[in-house]
This record gives structure tokens, C-alpha cells and sequence, in this order.
């Protein structure tokens, strides 16, 4: 009886496993990706962090001082049956600037960069794909590239969800909310405004 039923939970944790999937994508400052794709449904969790370099577990400020190879990345968690790597492509690539090959709004450098990151020959036909009808309806070159996924290394926990934290920190405005200073950050950035004009109505997260 005790070895069916740990044949019954070792089957159930292997289909709650195959209903999950997994995307990695640059898309410049991670807080920003972040906080996009944690409101798309089917989304049931993103991590910010690093991949795409040579320093196994780099730190942020590793990454930030350059040379290490690292893109600020995300690895989002998903369900296939609600949203599928094509759709999720689609809306990546309409919250970034994908004609932009030096990094992204106001951040600049090799770590800001975009990129999408394919585990396999499916995951590289559809974001090839995605990557076309993006440039089809753009009218521009797209310059994001498809590079082969490497080791993804969770940021440390300061830079997860920074953009829901309450913890005070100083900014050049005086002291406010993480949550707060990054919505400034945001905004001075001008991340929206280019996404906006690039996109219009086709930019999922533009505020």
C-alpha cells in the first residue's frame, strides 16, 4: 500500500512538472521584465538573474563592472495550456526595442541587451518565427538575437520583485519605497515612451 501511493505522488509530481515550462529572455533592466510578465496570466513566476557568460554565480555587481559576458535576464514559468511560447514571445518582443543592439533606453553596454534564449530546435523555429513577424510588422530590422540557452543564475534576493518592495532606499530625490524609486526609474528611463513609439496599441505593457 505504502509503495502505491509513492507511486501515485511521484506520478502526480511528475505531471504537475509537464504542466510547466520554462522561457528565458534579455530584455534590459530585469526589474522591468519582471514586473511585465508577472501580470500576463499563465505566467507563474519570473526570476531575475544572469546568463549568456563565462562567471559561473556572478553577482550583480560583477555583471553591472562589465567582462563577465552576462545578459540581465529573466527565466519565466509558465503553463503551456494558457499561454504558449509563441504568444509569449510575441509580447517580449513588443515590450522591448528590438532595433536597438547597445542595450536598452538609458541602460547601455553589453549587459542590457536583448536576447532570447532557446533550449532546443522547437524553441528556436518559433522564436525565428516570432522574430520575422516582429520585424514584418515593425518595417524595421530587428537586431534581438536567438542564442542558445546556457546556465540562468537567480539574481540575489534584493533584485527580486524590487518593484513590489517597501523598503526604503535613497535616491537623488531623496528617500522613497524600492517600489517607488523604480517606478521613477521607469519613467526616467523613458522605457514606455520608446516602446510606445515603436509599438503603439501593439505594446503589451506600456503605461
Amino acid at each position: 500500500m505504502l509503495r502505491l501511493s509513492l507511486m501515485i505522488a511521484l506520478i502526480t509530481a511528475g505531471a504537475a512538472q509537464a504542466e510547466t515550462a520554462k522561457a528565458v529572455v534579455a530584455g534590459g533592466c530585469f526589474w522591468c521584465v519582471e514586473s511585465d510578465f508577472e501580470s500576463v496570466p499563465g505566467v507563474t513566476g519570473v526570476v531575475s538573474g544572469f546568463t549568456g557568460g563565462s562567471v559561473e554565480n556572478p553577482t550583480y555587481e560583477q555583471v553591472s563592472d562589465g567582462g563577465t559576458g552576462h545578459y540581465e535576464a529573466v527565466e519565466i514559468t509558465y503553463d503551456p495550456a494558457q499561454l504558449s511560447y509563441a504568444q509569449l514571445l510575441q509580447m517580449f518582443l513588443r515590450s522591448v526595442d528590438v532595433t536597438d543592439a547597445g542595450g536598452q533606453f538609458c541602460d547601455r553596454g553589453d549587459t542590457y541587451r536583448t536576447a532570447i534564449f532557446v533550449a532546443n530546435q522547437a524553441e528556436k523555429d518559433i522564436a525565428d518565427a516570432a522574430l520575422a513577424t516582429a520585424e514584418a510588422d515593425l518595417g524595421q530590422p530587428v537586431v534581438t538575437p536567438v542564442l542558445q540557452a546556457q546556465t540562468f543564475w537567480p539574481a540575489d534576493a534584493y533584485h527580486q520583485d524590487y518593484y513590489l518592495q517597501n523598503d526604503i532606499v535613497l535616491t537623488r530625490r531623496g528617500p522613497k519605497t524600492k517600489a517607488n524609486a523604480y517606478k521613477f526609474y521607469r519613467e526616467s528611463c523613458g522605457r514606455d515612451a520608446r516602446v510606445r513609439e515603436l509599438w503603439g496599441d501593439a505594446a503589451p505593457f506600456a503605461h
